[in-house]
């Protein structure tokens, strides 16, 4: 049963509340939807990976190489699909410029592209470690 308007605003109005009294647990909340859609992507590899067992089985027992070779690929593409990270997940959340209000923002040093070659980064580094010995 879908809410109310009035009902839409009031949960709004919540969300808002939440977010500004702790904002980690807001995090946290809104992260429940990446994690559901990861969990769903691994069942389905899962699944897959079984169909193209079973497919395996059928293969072998009716002596028919091509139905071997696309349980295999079924089996494969199934493994991919279930370990490979959903579309939208860490990799959006990396692009994502922090918050001006993010006080993981401060505490990290902003990095910069360091000058030279990575030979000459190397020596200035051991050349560091040398020294506080």
């Amino acid at each position: 049963m879908p809410l109310s308007e009035h009902e839409q605003r009031l949960l709004e109005q919540m969300e808002r509340a939440l977010s500004a009294d702790d904002p980690k647990f807001a995090n946290a909340m809104r992260g429940s939807r990446q994690g559901r859609a990861a969990r769903r992507r691994l069942l389905v590899g899962i699944a897959a990976v079984v169909v193209g067992l079973v497919l395996l089985v059928i293969a072998v027992s009716s002596s028919q190489t091509w139905l071997g070779a696309a349980s295999f690929v079924v089996m494969l593409a199934g493994l991919f699909w279930a370990l490979s990270p959903a579309k939208g997940t860490a990799d959006s959340r990396a692009a994502t410029p922090p918050a001006a209000g993010d006080p993981r923002a401060a505490a990290r040093p902003a990095r910069q592209r360091k000058s030279g070659s990575f030979m000459e980064r190397l020596e200035q580094r051991w050349d560091r470690r040398r020294n506080q010995w």
